[in-house]
């Protein structure tokens, strides 16, 4: 190449960075500004009444796992925090294992079926996301209340004699969960599933094999980034999630999503939840880099 094709080549690159240099600065200020001033927070002593105290405190820090005696100043575990902390691990992992023993069939059975009516699943399984998540959440409690439609159902079937509570317990948090990020797992799964080549199942049963050597030996490793990435789907939203666990677990069955919001309106310690929702991202980061990194490894070892 030239001196006057290597100018050119540079003027161009120079000329591309200026014109798209106002949408990378609104880009940055939009995307790190906000997380900078969160940041920010979490190393302040809190105001008397909300907001902060300009100085330097890792107080907030310490008060994720620790609380301080108000009168020798002593410290104790912060039991409230790690059950809520517990709860939302708990319930998250549940949701991750539950909707990929929902999804998984379910991905299978779309992925089986002719292309046409292949389409017609896929749309079904697509359409909750329309609807917004309130009213999708509304939907559940409506189902699931005392006199919701399942303890109608039951009742008439004479299955149960009178109608069971489920509505703001974990159980309704785990239900609503579920029911909301099920997509999120299987359409990954279904994606892994589509491209499964169905010789591989006629050659494992030629070689003897039974149902469950073949979903273990043949499907899952096939199927793994799939079934990863579908996992991580569901598993992170899941852990920060703020209007399932607020509507069908009320106030007394809160997770990490509503802590933080409690922080920054009731409880008016600006710190304590700036230092928590940089705690949940850095959990759900380090999971993404997982994610991130088995996916490389896949894809250097050819899979």
């Amino acid at each position: 190449m030239s001196p006057a094709e290597q100018a050119e080549v540079t003027r161009s690159a120079r000329t591309g960075w200026l014109l798209s240099a106002p949408a990378l600065v609104v880009l940055t200020l939009a995307a790190i500004g906000p997380l900078a001033i969160v940041v920010a927070y979490s190393f302040m002593p809190p105001g008397e009444y909300g907001n902060v105290t300009w100085g330097f405190s890792l107080e907030a820090w310490q008060g994720i796992l620790f609380t301080k005696d108000i009168f020798d100043g002593s410290l104790a575990w912060a039991d409230a925090n790690l059950r809520i902390f517990w709860r939302s691990v708990k319930l998250s992992l549940l949701t991750t294992v539950f909707a990929f023993l929902v999804g998984f069939p379910t991905a299978w059975f779309i992925a089986t079926r002719p292309p046409k009516a292949r389409a017609m699943w896929l749309f079904l399984i697509t359409i909750p996301f329309w609807t917004n998540l309130l009213i999708r959440t509304f939907a559940i409690t409506e189902i699931i209340r005392k006199e919701g439609l399942l303890n109608t159902i039951l009742l008439k079937l004479q299955i149960i004699s009178q109608p069971f509570e489920m509505i703001y317990t974990d159980t309704a948090v785990f239900i609503g969960m579920t029911y909301v990020y099920l997509p999120l797992m299987v359409l990954p799964l279904f994606a892994s599933l589509d491209r499964f080549d169905m010789r591989l199942l006629e050659a494992a049963y030629d070689l003897y094999a039974n149902p469950w050597q073949v979903l273990r030996k043949v499907i899952m490793p096939i199927v793994k980034p799939g079934i990863i990435a579908g996992s991580i789907l569901v598993f992170v939203p899941s852990l920060g999630a703020y209007v399932t666990p607020r509507l069908l677990g009320g106030g007394k069955n809160m997770m990490i999503g509503n802590f933080i919001e409690l922080q920054f309106g009731q409880g008016r310690n600006w710190p304590l939840g700036a230092s928590l929702s940089v705690m949940l991202l850095i959990i759900v980061t380090g999971a993404l880099l997982v994610y991130v990194r088995y996916a490389n490894r896949e894809t250097r070892n050819g899979h």
